[in-house]
């Protein structure tokens, strides 16, 4: 931990800091004696003015809300259009939204049944329940339980995971046998966010049960609640398929339809669809403990365990539970999960305190940007909490100097080729600002942070709380967004930077370039017979390989990047010819390299000549450790 190296130690701090935290958190007391009603006539205008302007805002097509309270449906409701092109609208009742990773949720109450019937053992090694093998590489076996916390220590690998071709399923054993990402991390030390990993437990079921996963929820959770518009079917069985939505993609100022799209061997990770009215059944049984009219889906014990927080990086911000993840806000403990398609966006959050439940889907990619953020408007609606105290700390500057950095989610790949999206924006830039405030720069946006206890930063506009962890010698090495519970974030190296890479490529490109001009203008003067003395220089061919191979394979991915779909879900054979491109400028590298070397001992040309040889050659040199550096350099496939 970041503050004490004994659970019994970071006890005591808590204790220590509880005014601190209760100012941080918002006092439960305070928070209650300001929650207004929550009733359905309230309700629904409130969630009327606030989609509507969110809808307009984002430009999405259609949603569905769903608000259970005290064991009874407030509100469920539909907005927009399910088909634009026909103005079909979105009927809550029957339009099947894709609430892509809320899918979880349904393979996590799998799994929870199963430990109830003596079946599954959350501490057990799961090889034990497969007919493959998770290698050894690390000495502790993962887990089911280090599955449910997203804490088995996969690297990310979305490859082969999402199609628009029904050709293209496979059966779930054969997927998760031959798509099996790196152990890059011991499990149950952080979190990082694994759609394999949920797979994996959902083929576990299979194995355990006897029978495929959509068949098992549709037996075990959807039948038993009357789920009956709810499916983990692909393709969609004939009897729901007309009442899919369209899903749309909002860009360049048209609504463009796109295809169903198919969850391939990760069915159990996303490949659930529904409706807002099944959903509000789902969201009353957990919270009423596993139960709903009269019908069971949990024991009440089992349900207390699954919805138990069972792990975080910091005991001051949230963390998961079995499955389930922590969105506590307003002083009140939330948990649930979002989920994400290409096209769909969904939430669900579940205020147990309250026995209320909030559901929310959209129907088109910029929804992403919504499904957060409305839950949060709901709650701010109804819960007010009092603006925090900031207290003080007393090494403010000291601090912000330590945790000043630059930080890399670690749900990314590490050793495939997938790992250059890790280039593109997502690292944190973490700076010091005046009085101790930290200010936060990603993605093009910047936030300021104030200190509010040891190694604990809240937003200054807002409550999101950002902790961090140092290490044995106080060296702060990771960072753990309170908001965010489902990664860590882990601070980098220099040579590791991104925005260190990005300006080396760049320099060294605009180098590659110039070799090319001065290529050409050199040919041009020995066409007309005003060659200079630097001219006679020898070996520029190899000059002239380094420049076409590497700026030819930077307009290729620069053309690749313009449609990443094929990059994230797939191996484009573009991509995989491309990489050629860098093998043969590191060959024409090690020729320039020798050149080089017999131009200075022979003191051949002009000493400017050899000099901006040489600058080739290093620019050369740097492009080619910077592009191994992201897993560019060779077939990382």
């Amino acid at each position: 931990m970041t503050f004490s190296r004994s659970l019994a130690g970071a006890v005591l701090l808590v204790v220590a800091q509880a005014p601190a935290l209760a100012a941080t958190f918002g006092n439960p007391a305070d928070t209650a004696a300001a929650k207004r009603p929550v009733e359905r006539a309230d309700l629904e205008a409130y969630i009327d003015g606030v989609l509507a302007a969110q809808m307009a805002a984002k430009h999405v097509v259609g949603a569905e809300v769903a608000v259970v309270k005290d064991g009874q449906v407030l509100l469920v409701k539909g907005y927009g259009y399910s088909d634009l092109a026909k103005r079909a609208p979105v009927d809550p009742a029957r339009t099947l939204f894709r609430p892509g990773s809320v899918t979880k949720l349904f393979t996590w109450t799998s799994v929870m049944q199963l430990v109830e019937a003596n079946k599954l053992d959350l501490n057990a090694d799961v090889n034990q329940y497969l007919d493959f093998k998770l290698p050894a590489t690390f000495a502790q076996p993962i887990t089911l339980r280090h599955i449910m916390t997203h804490s088995a220590g996969f690297e990310e690998d979305s490859r082969d995971l999402v199609s628009e071709d029904p050709a293209s399923l496979m059966p779930l054993g054969r997927w998760l046998s031959t798509h099996m990402p790196k152990r890059v991390r011991a499990p149950g030390n952080y979190t990082s966010y694994s759609n394999y990993a949920t797979a994996l437990a959902g083929y576990i079921v299979e194995r355990v049960s006897g029978e495929p996963w959509a068949d098992y929820i549709e037996h075990q959770i959807l039948t038993p609640l009357g789920m009956t518009h709810t499916t983990g079917v692909q393709p969609l069985p004939a009897a729901l398929a007309g009442d899919m939505s369209v899903g749309y993609k909002f860009t360049e100022g048209e609504y463009q339809p796109k295809k169903f799209e198919i969850l391939l061997g990760g069915t159990p990770a996303g490949a659930l669809s529904t409706t807002a009215a099944d959903m509000a059944k789902f969201m009353m049984a957990h919270l009423a403990n596993g139960t709903l009219n009269g019908t069971r889906i949990l024991g009440d014990s089992i349900a207390q365990v699954m919805h138990t927080q069972a792990m975080t990086h910091d005991p001051r911000i949230p963390g998961f539970a079995l499955g389930f993840y922590e969105q506590s806000s307003h002083g009140l403990r939330v948990f649930g999960h979002g989920g994400d398609t290409q096209w769909f966006h969904t939430n669900l959050a579940l205020i147990p305190s309250e026995r209320l439940g909030i559901f929310v889907t959209f129907n088109t990619d910029q929804g992403g940007a919504l499904t957060e953020s409305f839950t949060k408007l709901v709650l701010d609606h109804y819960f007010r909490t009092p603006v925090p105290v900031t207290p003080t700390v007393a090494d403010a500057v000291q601090q912000a100097e330590r945790v000043a950095g630059e930080y890399l989610s670690n749900r990314h790949s590490y050793t495939t080729y997938q790992k250059m999206f890790a280039l593109t924006g997502f690292a944190w830039d973490i700076s010091v600002g005046k009085e101790g405030v930290i200010l936060v720069s990603a993605g093009g946006e910047a936030a300021r942070w104030v200190p509010v206890g040891p190694l604990l930063y809240r937003e200054e506009v807002g409550n999101g709380l950002l902790a961090f962890k140092a290490d044995e010698s106080g060296r702060v090495i990771r960072a753990f967004l309170g908001d965010n519970p489902t990664d860590a974030n882990e601070r980098l190296a220099w040579y590791e930077s991104p925005k260190l890479h990005l300006k080396l490529l760049g320099i060294s490109a605009a180098i590659f370039l110039l070799t090319l001009l001065a290529g050409i203008a050199r040919f041009v003067r020995a066409r007309t017979g005003r060659r200079r003395p630097e001219d006679t220089l020898p070996g520029r061919v190899w000059l002239y390989g380094i420049s076409l191979a590497n700026l030819a394979f930077v307009a290729l991915l620069k053309s690749l990047a313009s449609d990443p779909t094929a990059l994230l879900f797939g191996k484009p054979t573009t991509l995989i010819r491309s990489l050629a491109l860098p093998v043969v400028a590191v060959l024409c590298t090690v020729a320039a390299l020798a050149m080089m070397l017999r131009q200075w001992r022979t003191a051949a040309g002009t000493l400017d000549a050899r000099l901006r040889y040489g600058a080739v050659v290093v620019a050369a040199v740097v492009f080619a450790w910077s592009l191994n550096q992201w897993n560019l350099l060779g077939w990382r496939m």
